[in-house]
């Protein structure tokens, strides 16, 4: 694994990798992260580093382009959850099945099928 890539995001909101020096979209970077490498957006103007609300935005868009209908179960008991997001359903299961971060810990169990963890988030709630 590499070291952490720079995302630049300007104020007209593309995404700029320093370490490929061009534009990419947001599909572009879920293919950076899927590789395993790490990267950390940055707001060009204000320097705040706004790489958890990119990878939300991320997320969001990929569910958008699913072609498979979503589970309205799930997202309501992420809604109900005590913090009301999905970091901290997470966290209530990761407590919930004594797993400590950092997530890849979390992953490991459901790695072999993907249906593993909402089954599992299912049967805790």
């Amino acid at each position: 694994m590499s070291d952490v890539r720079i995302i630049k995001r300007y104020q007209n909101r593309k995404l700029y990798d320093t370490h490929q020096s061009c534009y990419v979209t947001l599909e572009e970077i879920a293919q950076i992260i899927r590789e395993g490498n790490e990267i950390q957006v940055i707001d060009n103007k204000t320097k705040n580093d706004i790489t958890y609300i990119t990878q939300i935005q991320l997320l969001f868009d990929q569910e958008k382009k699913s072609t498979r209908a979503g589970d309205v179960e799930l997202l309501k008991r992420v809604i109900r959850s005590e913090e009301g997001t999905f970091t901290g359903h997470i966290k209530a299961l990761e407590k919930s099945l004594g797993v400590s971060s950092p997530a890849a810990e979390f992953k490991a169990p459901f790695m072999n099928n993907e249906n593993s963890a909402i089954e599992t988030t299912t049967t805790l709630n």
